[in-house]
């Protein structure tokens, strides 16, 4: 079942950088990637992905830093591989969940570090409304 919302229901604008994400599913683990990342979330490509509504603890990996991100999220919508296209691959979007605004300011400060870094500072400060 695809449930993918509409873009303009998107909290944040979405940046393209692909990171390692980790998440265990059952008694497994999963490394799958990110294709994109927001404020409030990131889209998963997966082959498997989860049910809508479930919450789940994932690592995401970003480049730089000696330790991965420990994050807390919600999967809000979904592409079965069935319905997958190249337009609109299988995955999840993930909702982030934080704790307190400490955790989430740290994480979107080391996203805008990456961003800087991989796509230079005009191209993301445009991206960021700068």
């Amino acid at each position: 079942m695809s449930l993918r919302p509409p873009d303009e229901r998107r909290a944040g604008d979405r940046h393209p950088i692909d990171l390692e994400v980790s998440y265990k599913r059952r008694n497994t683990f999963f490394a799958d990637y990110t294709r994109n990342v927001s404020k409030g979330g990131t889209f998963v490509a997966t082959e498997r992905p989860l049910e809508i509504g479930r919450r789940l603890v994932f690592t995401l990996r970003v480049p730089g830093l000696a330790e991965p991100f420990r994050l807390r999220g919600t999967v809000v919508w979904s592409v079965a591989p069935a319905d997958a296209s190249p337009a609109s691959p299988a995955g999840m979007g993930i909702r982030f969940d934080w704790d307190d605004d400490a955790a989430r300011s740290a994480f979107e400060a080391a996203v805008e570090r990456l961003m800087a870094t991989e796509l230079g500072e005009q191209v993301s400060a445009r991206l960021l409304g700068r």
